[in-house]
């Protein structure tokens, strides 16, 4: 796939929500000790405008590890084309071992996803979708694996300056 290049997101103008995936418990061995430190994974999004990144932070205590993934996935926020209910098509999104299936789905489904994958669903505000994660169950992988199968999601309008083609040709 042909590498496309990320529009920036201005984090100032939206009401973004923190959520959260995972906190690991980091100890490195030195010849006084153990050193512990904490590696916090979070996704932001702002489901009314359909914007959502993800950050990794890591500090000596929780809290500032939480805050410093925060800030890194402001930095991180890309834009998502899904429908007003649902997405519009089926996608399947990999980075390393990760694999993770997300399937339009009828009014009433809800979120059916596991732990990651449903964190960065809420935060982009799809109500409805089935999704499943296969092969690496780490949060980290499946997290950039559901964001990079999100980001393979292209309107109706896209497809046809792609195709060269009305709008009105192009099939749902």
């Amino acid at each position: 796939m042909a590498y496309v290049p990320v529009k920036r997101v201005d984090a100032g103008s939206l009401n973004l929500k923190e959520q959260v995936v995972s906190i690991n418990r980091v100890t490195k061995v030195v010849k006084g000790g153990k050193n512990m430190s904490f590696s916090a994974l979070v996704v932001v999004g702002d489901p009314s405008a359909r914007v959502v990144g993800f950050g990794t932070g890591k500090a000596k205590e929780v809290p500032s590890a939480i805050k410093k993934g925060i800030e890194a996935a402001k930095k991180n926020l890309r834009k998502i084309n899904v429908l007003e209910r649902t997405i519009l098509h089926p996608v399947l999104g990999r980075f390393g071992a990760g694999l993770v299936l997300l399937k339009p789905a009828p009014e009433g489904t809800g979120v059916i996803a596991g732990g990651p994958v449903r964190a960065v669903i809420q935060s982009v505000g799809i109500p409805n979708v089935l999704t499943k994660s296969i092969g690496s169950h780490n949060p980290h992988n499946v997290v950039k694996a559901t964001i990079a199968a999100l980001a393979q999601l292209r309107d109706r309008g896209e497809v046809a300056e792609m195709r060269g083609l009305a709008q009105e040709k192009v099939s749902a």
